[in-house]
């Protein structure tokens, strides 16, 4: 009996030539301009802390995928209910509260797509143009039922439904497989060692500089205070994986010379956004004339 083969042959099937064409955009240098501008357009606005609220720094994650939900859940529950003989009002009433809701999510997806690198932000322009034609789309509808074309109504809910579907699918590709959003340093825990490990002699940090150091394949970033008190944070930074040894340090904080955000040394917790996650911290000794190093577990 002949056996099968453990891996299929690869297949020119569609979901293959919708990833090639994504990546391909990801690719495509054309929107780079456009990106620019908008992007110190949006690093203009003076939003203050604001800013840090919208791209989820109280909550530990980004806020844009959490607000995206009720805009889509009303816009589809509203295509559900226009499937149901009779029901008029209430898909205009769940149309008009996905419109409302649009506003809040798109304010906070346009920040944090101001902070992403050119291939990522070349997927999110699109992925804005797909949800700016749904939300045209949708607004269209409301119009036309509230003149009582219903039937127009519903054909434009149907076109506003696939561009939400389009959009929704772009985003799924930023946060998955680009890692938009997603915490850059969260391995870090499991490739570290749980004991002591040296990190190189103390003459190697010079006091109040920030040094690169390695702990087992995983870089550091290493600052030894004038009085003797060492920290080390996880060296690259959990929203893009910027160099933090590179960035400024300043009254107890080093900040990330990508995209500005701040973490505390004592404990790497995050005290300024983009970023939304802490940076994994080291607690620090000096052993032998030797800076040694171990994870912190508990903050």
């Amino acid at each position: 009996m002949r056996s099968q083969p453990l891996v299929p042959r690869p297949s020119p099937d569609a979901s293959r030539r919708l990833l090639r064409a994504v990546e391909r955009l990801e690719q495509w240098p054309a929107p780079d301009r456009l990106a620019s501008t908008l992007r110190r357009a949006v690093r203009a606005v003076p939003l203050g802390r604001a800013r840090d609220v919208l791209h989820g720094l109280p909550l530990g994650h980004p806020l844009h995928p959490l607000l995206v939900q009720v805009p889509v859940g009303a816009w589809l529950s509203a295509a559900v209910l226009d499937c149901v003989p009779g029901r008029r009002t209430e898909p205009q009433l769940l149309i008009g509260v996905g419109l409302a809701a649009a506003g809040p999510a798109a304010v906070a997806g346009w920040a944090d797509w101001a902070e992403l690198p050119p291939e990522q932000s070349r997927v999110g322009l699109v992925h804005a143009a797909s949800n700016i034609a749904a939300v045209s789309l949708y607004a269209a509808s409301l119009a036309a039922r509230l003149r009582g074309r219903h039937l127009r109504g519903r054909l434009l809910s149907t076109a506003g439904l696939a561009a939400v579907g389009l959009g929704g699918a772009l985003g799924g590709h930023l946060a998955y497989r680009q890692a938009s959003g997603a915490n850059h340093a969260e391995a870090v825990p499991h490739l570290v060692p749980e004991d002591w490990t040296r990190l190189g002699p103390v003459s190697d940090f010079p006091a109040g500089q920030a040094v690169r150091a390695d702990l087992a394949g995983v870089e550091l970033l290493v600052v030894r205070e004038a009085g003797g008190e060492v920290h080390a944070l996880a060296g690259r930074c959990s929203h893009m994986a910027g160099p933090l040894a590179e960035g400024d340090i300043d009254n107890g904080c080093v900040r990330c010379p990508w995209h500005g955000s701040v973490f505390r040394l004592s404990d790497g917790w995050n005290v300024r956004g983009p970023a939304t996650s802490p940076q994994p911290s080291f607690e620090c000794r000096t052993v032998d004339g030797h800076i040694e190093a171990r994870l912190r577990r508990h903050r």
